[in-house]
Formats: C-alpha cells, sequence, structure tokens
C-alpha cells in the first residue's frame, strides 16, 4: 500500500524538530513581550489565505482582551498567529516551545498529549451547527453495489482518508473490528472529497468520511429545507446527484469536536500561569459572541460556538486512538 498523506508528513518531525531551534532563536524574552508573542498556531485544514483572515481577526482580539485583563490598557500582551505546513508542524512547535496556543486536530492533540509528552492541555472544544460538541464518522456506498449493511463490507474495497483522521480511520476501523469484517484491499485517499469521489465512480465499492447533520432552513414561505452537509456535499457542484447515488450505510460512534489547546507551563509561576489560560479562553468566548467573531470563525473552521473543554473530554477517543493498532510512533504504510 502506498504511504499515506499523514505518513509523508509524520516523517518530516524529526527534521523539524532538529530545524525548530535554529527557526526559535535563542531568545529567553517572556512570552508575552514583543520580543517574544503569544503564538497562536492553527491547523491548515483549508484555504491558507481564509485561515489567515480570520487568525488576524483573533490575534488582534486576543491581545487586547488578554492586555486589558491582565495590564489594565489595550497594549501590553502580544500575540502572532501561524499557519504551518501540516498538523504534524503543529505538533512539533508545541515539543520546541514555540507553540503556545492551538486550533488543533483531536488526533494531533493527542499525538502531543499522549504519544510526545508535550505539555499541552486541551481548553475548549469548537460547536457546530445548533449547539452539535460532538461529530462521527459514516461509511458510504453507491446504490448499485447493494451494500446496506457493514457485515456485506467483508473482502471489499475500502478508502479510508487518512490513517491520522478521527472520523476517516479510526472510528469506521472501530466499527468494522466490533462487526468482525475483514475489508479486501484498503486505500488511503487523502481529503474527504476525494473518498466520495471515488464511491460515487465505483473506484471502491465503499468508504469512511465524517458526517455533519443537515443545516435546515427556513424558505420564504415557511415551509423548512434540509441542507445536506456531510462529506457527500464537497462534491455536490460537480456531481449533483451526489446524494441520490451515494447512501449512507452506516454510522460510527460520536467523539468530542476538536480541540483547542494550550501549552502547560508558559510562565513558571502555576497561578500565573493559570490566569493567563483563564485570560486566553475568555478572551475567545468574547471573540465568538461577537457578530464579527462569528462570521470570522465560520470562515475559519465553520464553528458556530465554542464550548468550555479539558483534558478529560478526551478520554474516550484516547483510548480509542490507543488501542487502534496504529503504531502512533511510526508512519503507516
Amino acid at each position: 500500500m502506498s504511504r499515506t498523506p499523514f505518513a509523508a508528513l509524520l516523517s518530516l518531525a524529526p527534521l523539524l524538530g532538529s530545524l525548530a531551534p535554529l527557526l526559535a532563536g535563542c531568545s529567553d524574552a517572556e512570552v508575552g513581550s514583543a520580543a517574544r508573542p503569544f503564538t497562536m498556531y492553527f491547523v491548515p485544514s483549508r484555504d491558507a489565505d481564509t485561515i489567515a483572515d480570520s487568525a488576524r481577526e483573533i490575534e488582534a482580539f486576543v491581545e487586547s482582551h488578554v492586555s486589558q485583563e491582565l495590564y489594565g490598557k489595550d497594549k501590553g500582551f502580544h500575540v502572532e498567529t501561524a499557519i504551518p505546513g501540516s498538523y504534524v508542524a503543529v505538533v512539533e512547535a508545541f515539543g520546541t516551545g514555540r507553540a503556545d496556543f492551538s486550533a488543533m486536530n483531536t488526533f494531533g492533540y493527542i499525538l502531543a498529549k499522549d504519544v510526545k509528552g508535550y505539555p499541552v492541555e486541551a481548553i475548549l472544544t469548537v460547536v457546530r451547527g445548533k449547539n452539535e460538541t460532538h461529530y462521527k464518522g459514516q461509511i458510504i456506498a453507491h446504490v448499485d453495489n447493494g451494500i446496506t449493511r457493514v457485515e456485506q463490507l467483508e473482502g471489499k474495497k475500502f478508502a479510508f482518508t487518512d490513517a491520522a483522521s478521527t472520523a476517516g480511520f479510526i472510528l469506521p476501523s472501530k466499527l468494522l473490528r466490533e462487526r468482525g469484517v475483514e475489508l479486501g484491499e484498503t486505500v488511503f485517499s487523502g481529503p474527504y472529497e476525494a473518498v466520495v469521489r471515488q464511491v460515487y465512480q465505483k473506484s471502491v465499492d465503499a468508504g469512511a468520511t465524517y458526517y455533519s447533520p443537515p443545516r435546515i432552513d427556513t424558505q420564504p414561505d415557511g415551509t423548512e429545507r434540509e441542507i445536506p452537509r456531510d462529506a457527500r456535499a464537497r462534491i455536490a457542484t460537480e456531481y449533483p446527484d451526489v446524494f441520490e447515488k451515494v447512501q449512507i450505510v452506516e454510522f460510527t460512534s460520536e467523539t468530542p469536536n476538536d480541540p483547542w489547546v494550550m501549552r502547560v507551563g508558559i510562565f513558571s509561576d502555576p497561578q500565573r500561569d493559570k490566569a493567563l489560560r483563564d485570560s486566553v479562553r475568555a478572551a475567545l468566548f468574547a471573540f465568538a459572541a461577537t457578530p464579527k467573531g462569528k462570521a470570522s470563525l465560520g470562515r475559519l473552521y465553520d464553528i458556530t460556538g465554542l464550548s468550555n473543554a479539558t483534558d478529560s473530554t478526551y478520554d474516550e477517543i484516547r483510548q480509542v486512538v490507543m488501542d487502534s493498532g496504529l503504531d502512533l510512533e511510526s508512519p503507516p504504510k
């Protein structure tokens, strides 16, 4: 089997780590100072320009809010944002102390905290749709294949997204193991839309993607219309009949939405460290409550709000990942 995108990225981690001290310099300046701003990383899960625009708005708001809360003035706490080439780069940035905060995916958070042992802590989880704090995966198949039950996937050709994907690999793999299903050929296709496209074109028998419940839009005449939001929607412009041709076979178990995390021990004084963490959390909540913030978070990662989280929020999915059989320290093949 060919190396997955995750494998290629993870193989770069040692290089990223070795270069980090050179990139970071030798400054001993305090985090939040002009010489060493509080650095917020945002994973590159969509167009970098879109992420950069929202990141700049978050940067300005957090900088002002935390400055006011900690120092009683608009300036004093300095913030900068970064968009790395991969989420693995975010993980390694925590390891070298360059990252102070990150909007991460779940696997990256678990890799950083539980596999690498880096000092990170979940402080928030994102909310999508109508107060949705959890999501799940789905197994899809072309209607012409006649596959309506997971058990019918025995020996079939199956497309996952990436070995580091919760909805595109880890949760569906758990479901298949629990049902005792042995797949035939498996491929890692990368983006969710690539999996949907392969299923639509019948180049695979079935595949795994994320599921989001449909959005309910009220029409001018007062009637309600469901607007699908699961991964099939990503190719609906290209294939308008995708919702008729590609059906959902079964859902996986649910898992919390992606975490937003902070580095622990930014300041040596635990009370000061906690005060900073609380202030950043409060700033992000305040940002999400503003009209500009709502629009910005929506563009960023389809976020409609934020909710408190702790490391224990992710205990169940952490155990699933640890029990997945995936060699977390080595690139999957």
